[in-house]
């Protein structure tokens, strides 16, 4: 099971119960995964968040706002990391919202050791797969900053499925022209062909904008 994780993955537990707290962090720790442990949810906002991939173990009832609220409260600020929830008085509906939420399991107090460490090893490869992307999608960003504007407008329709010659009647270019401004931003781009430039696009969430 300890292949699961990379090292410096951490798993944090809220739960306002010390012996629940206690044995969560001796099963993580008993596959080599880092634990941190708070006692309410405001307690773990104010903590300092390490920037590797992590997910969250919640309880469901807790002092203040419920882990569910926390949940919706964590979506509207963008705070993106995975929950795993654990209650001791779970009913189908409660599972229901917070799975609708994103939630990766539910877990019924008592529940199985294995099911715990199955949940988080799935949550630690969501959040590891988020943070590749977003890096790569910073990255395209700041190269796309590089072009030109007019390399830009052709990215643009290119990404849009507008061969050369429809992008130079649409910007007023001769085609040769736009080949050229093409070759430019694939080379800028680090793309290897049309279809790697339009899939670069896309995750920018580049569209053609309509005249």
């Amino acid at each position: 099971m300890t292949e699961a994780f990379e090292t410096e993955a951490i798993v944090f537990v809220v739960d306002d119960d010390p012996s629940m707290r206690k044995a969560l962090t001796n099963l993580f720790r008993s596959v080599g995964l880092r634990a941190e442990v708070f006692g309410s949810a405001r307690e773990w906002l104010e903590s300092k968040l390490p920037e590797v991939a992590s997910c969250l173990v919640l309880d469901i009832r807790l002092p203040g706002p419920s882990g569910l609220d926390f949940q919706a409260e964590l979506a509207k600020t963008n705070i993106q990391i995975p929950i795993i929830f654990m209650t001791g008085h779970g009913d189908i509906p409660m599972t229901v919202k917070a799975m609708k939420a994103g939630a990766v399991d539910f877990l019924t107090k008592p529940f199985r050791d294995q099911d715990m460490l199955d949940a988080v090893a799935v949550a630690i490869e969501r959040d590891r797969t988020r943070r590749k992307e977003e890096k790569i999608v910073a990255e395209l960003r700041s190269v796309f900053e590089t072009l030109t504007p007019r390399e830009r407008d052709v990215l643009a329709l290119v990404a849009s499925g507008l061969m050369n010659k429809q992008i130079a009647a649409e910007i007023g270019l001769a085609e040769i022209t736009v080949k050229i401004h093409r070759g430019h931003l694939m080379r800028k781009m680090g793309a290897r062909s049309l279809a790697d430039l339009v899939r670069m696009a896309e995750m920018l969430g580049i569209r053609r904008t309509k005249p």
